[in-house]
């Protein structure tokens, strides 16, 4: 029992002592990871969505801070982040209003015909916001599969029109706008092995109080197609273990393909429109249920093939890499 004890309070030792260093190495982007529970049972967006605004308001170790700082995260919510059981009240507060800020997942495509980009929100249920073109050269993810943005929308119609109302002001995606390596490096100095290892897992939302040392190498392998390239990785497991949750919810820069049915103009490049696909615009592209992974095409797993050991493909006349 007293050995019990002794150990409970050498944890806890260690935890403060990692709680102290990453606050003062890593000022205004330490985050409470319990924060974002509280936020998620209201909000269906992912946890760096969540995260991100947790960064802006609520990175302090004051309680009281951090209490002022939920409060209006907890606003902007609610003023902004569209339920799409709300949509139409929505649509018609930016017609009332003229302009309105919402937080959604926008992704755009080029009508051809009209010769203009549209955004589609996915909340919202807008198909065919107009977005300058300026825009999208800022954010060319929107063409693939569309990100997370706190977006400016307004409302302007008249008779004849024959492009949508609605249009996009402005939008801001909801990451970290850069990230100075050098910094990361000279903080890790200071932290001892198994220290930057509770820290990377506790980034992910894991407690590595509560897992053994061969869980917490397993856990980390999982995030190492986000810094290595080229670098393949299949785990098997039972449905719900958590397998997919980092490349879903962890990271603006990765994107989880579900139900493993897609094409190879949607996942490599397409040749009619000669843009681009997942692959290129994505750091981590992940297949949830790749058992059941099927391509429309006859050669898409033999371009696969070939991406996966070389790191690049051929399509038609061009080669990406």
């Amino acid at each position: 029992m007293i050995n019990d004890n002794i150990a409970q309070e050498i944890k806890e030792a260690k935890d403060i002592d990692l709680d102290d260093l990453m606050t003062s190495e890593f000022k205004g982007r330490v985050v409470r990871k319990d924060l974002t529970k509280q936020l998620k049972e209201g909000a269906n967006v992912p946890v760096y969505v969540l995260e991100y605004l947790l960064g802006m308001y609520c990175s302090a170790t004051d309680n009281d801070l951090i209490e002022a700082g939920m409060v209006r995260v907890k606003k902007i919510l609610t003023d902004n982040y569209v339920r799409p059981d709300e949509a139409e009240k929505v649509k018609s507060m930016i017609r009332e209003r003229g302009t309105h800020k919402v937080i959604d997942k926008i992704s755009v495509k080029l009508n051809q015909k009209k010769d203009v980009y549209e955004a589609s929100l996915s909340n919202l249920g807008i198909k065919d916001a107009v977005i300058p073109a300026s825009i999208i050269k800022d954010n060319e993810k929107l063409l693939t599969g569309g990100i997370w943005c706190i977006v400016t929308l307004s409302y302007f119609f008249e008779e004849g029109q024959k492009t949508s109302p609605f249009s996009v002001l402005s939008l801001k995606a909801i990451q970290m706008p850069s990230m100075n390596m050098d910094e990361v490096f000279n903080a890790r100095r200071n932290f001892s092995m198994d220290q930057w290892l509770d820290l990377l897992l506790r980034s992910i939302g894991m407690e590595p109080a509560n897992l053994e040392q061969r869980a917490k190498w397993h856990i980390l392998a999982r995030m190492i197609p986000f810094v290595e390239n080229n670098y393949n990785v299949c785990e098997l497991g039972p449905r719900g273990t958590g397998k997919s949750h980092v490349y879903k919810e962890c990271s603006p820069n990765s994107l989880l393909v579900s139900g493993g049915q897609t094409t190879v103009a949607n996942l490599f490049y397409n040749m009619s429109s000669r843009q681009v696909g997942l692959v290129g615009m994505w750091d981590v592209v992940a297949f949830d249920e790749v058992a059941g992974i099927r391509f429309k095409d006859k050669d898409g797993v033999q371009i696969m093939k070939d991406y996966m050991a070389s790191g690049s493909f051929s399509r038609g006349r061009d080669s990406i890499e």
